[in-house]
């Protein structure tokens, strides 16, 4: 009898509870409500095949359709609104009626829906992507393709002779307007697979077509640059016709102060060695082909004693060393000199033992380095302040050093000074094999009152790799600072590869290995001076490193 109260009591309890537990859930009905679904989210990035887009969106169950908008200019206009019961949606010409225009970058907005409306979601932006290129013979355009006023075409030979070409509008998508009469291609231009448009405006976008016959064998996008140099302009000394060697440094010697010397793609030049005194710009002429004006030297270019000068300007130029043991662009020991600004624009630097390097009492108010390649750079690297700080005295000195939109491969040291800076801003560039042995990156080493920037390092959207290995015993440790205790560092956006690491003193909350994999992984061929992506899963792709490499949607 009293076993079967206790099943009893026990059965009682099982049976309160149960009531309980279902009064809870109705409460919990009650108290969480339906909400709003949440925003549509991609299972894939969007990608393109030919000219159909793939959206291809996580599936929620909640959802009984979607609806995408397709734009081509981030939803000021939208192009398609899309009603579809499926998270997976191919945009082509069946689903839309029409094709998308090819190689034109579309925005995607998504919009999940309830069975009842007013759950609907918010619309979710997915991206951006771009349609691949119209199948095509013809080659992408390099930036020694395009003058202000003309363009090379140049194609690879396959199917029926190419016989014309025609340019259009960039806004003309349909190609159905030329600007211009058809040009006709002769038999020369077709054997060399190339011919030059003229007759372009600056500055301006264009697409240019070829056909065989009546048919379009493809197009390509080409954008003018900002217009030339008149060479008969007060101030420009244009040596276009002179070949020697000695052109440039003849140039200099007659220049006034503030010259522009003009000088023909293709040629080398020697740098000159006479003591500069004055303001100069040496600048190469627009003009077609990969190689670039040289100025070559197997020694350096020297300041004279107490030059006052505003610039010296090196534009579109290559110049190089005999080898990176001994040679230098500019190593002045001499006293009394300012210069205002030194600047290298879209120029390639290398296999030189450093760039620059001051000693006694030459001061440089700005150093900029902008949309250049340098590699194969010895110990006294980047810069190299090397006078010792004396007391009442400011020996060598750099005030504000920026690096803009450029690349550092092979490159043994840093920037080296023996007294402060103003600042050194470095924006959206890439280093790869950067520091080797016991050099570091940033080496201030005046001592107390001479090793800082006063106002800040700033590293934003840039990229490391790992130190060079000269001795390729797979040592790819950096060693980063001396001095800057009270310099602050301002670094965003920045990476750098798994390998990166410091041996010892750290850049004070720079990122380690935030991106995973070695160097070979991230770039094409570091080796050969080709930081195009491997690796198109890196997020930084689109917004980090040297702008020539980046992924362009």
């Amino acid at each position: 009898m009293k076993i079967l109260n206790r099943n009893i009591k026990a059965s009682l309890v099982i049976l309160l509870m149960a009531v309980v537990a279902v009064t809870a859930c109705k409460e919990d009905e009650e108290m969480f409500e339906q909400t709003r679904l949440f925003r549509p989210v991609l299972n894939e990035d969007l990608y393109s095949e030919g000219n159909t887009i793939i959206v291809n969106q996580g599936n929620m169950k909640s959802a009984i359709s979607y609806t995408l908008e397709v734009s081509r200019d981030t939803f000021q206009t939208v192009e398609y609104l899309i009603e579809t019961d499926t998270s997976y949606v191919e945009i082509n010409k069946e689903l839309i009626g029409e094709e998308l225009f090819w190689n034109t970058l579309y925005q995607i907005r998504s919009t999940a829906h309830a069975a009842d409306a007013q759950y609907d979601s918010k619309a979710a932006d997915l991206g951006n992507v771009r349609t691949q290129r119209f199948p095509t013979i013809l080659n992408n355009p390099a930036s020694y393709d395009v003058t202000d006023i003309a363009a090379r075409v140049t194609w690879t030979k396959a199917g029926a002779p190419v016989t014309g070409v025609k340019v259009f509008a960039a806004e003309d998508l349909q190609l159905n307007t030329p600007l211009f009469d058809e040009q006709t291609v002769s038999g020369e231009e077709e054997e060399n697979a190339e011919v030059i448009v003229e007759g372009l405006d600056p500055e301006t976008e264009y697409q240019i077509a070829i056909y065989s016959e009546e048919n379009l064998r493809g197009w390509v996008n080409y954008t003018t640059r900002e217009p030339g140099l008149d060479p008969n302009a007060p101030g420009v000394i244009d040596i276009r016709e002179n070949d020697s060697p000695s052109a440039v440094a003849d140039a200099v010697l007659a220049a006034a102060d503030g010259d522009l010397i003009l000088v023909k793609r293709g040629v080398t030049y020697d740098l000159p060695k006479e003591p500069l005194d004055k303001s100069i710009t040496i600048q190469a002429a627009y003009g077609f082909g990969e190689k670039k004006a040289r100025l070559y030297t197997t020694g350096n270019w020297d300041i004279a004693e107490g030059a006052q000068i505003d610039h010296i300007r090196f534009i579109d130029l290559e110049i190089r060393g005999e080898d990176y043991s001994g040679d230098y662009v500019f190593n002045p020991n001499t006293s009394d000199v300012n210069v205002g600004e030194l600047l290298f624009e879209n120029c390639q630097i290398g296999t030189v033992r450093g760039i620059l390097r001051i000693r006694g009492t030459v001061a440089l108010d700005k150093y900029i380095i902008r949309n250049t390649l340098v590699d194969s750079v010895g110990s006294y690297g980047l810069l190299t302040t090397d006078t010792d700080p004396k007391e009442g005295e400011k020996t060598a000195h750099v005030n504000n050093i920026v690096f803009e939109s450029s690349t550092f491969n092979k490159v043994q040291a840093g920037i080296t000074s023996r007294n402060n800076s103003t600042s050194i801003v470095i924006d959206a560039c890439t280093f790869g094999n950067f520091v080797s042995g016991s050099n570091r990156i940033f080496r201030y080493r005046g001592g107390d009152g001479n090793n800082n920037v006063t106002n800040g390092v700033s590293i934003t959207n840039s990229i490391l790799g790992h130190a060079w290995d000269e001795s390729e015993s797979e040592s790819y440790a950096v060693r980063g600072i001396e001095g800057l205790g009270n310099t602050n560092f301002n670094i965003v956006n920045t990476y750098s590869t798994g390998d990166f690491s410091f041996s010892d003193s750290e850049i004070p909350g720079f990122p380690v290995g935030n991106y995973s994999k070695g160097q070979a992984d991230l770039w094409v061929s570091p080796a050969t001076n080709d930081f195009n992506f491997k690796d198109m899963a890196f997020v930084g792709r689109f917004d980090s490193g040297d702008k020539r490499w980046r992924v362009i949607l």
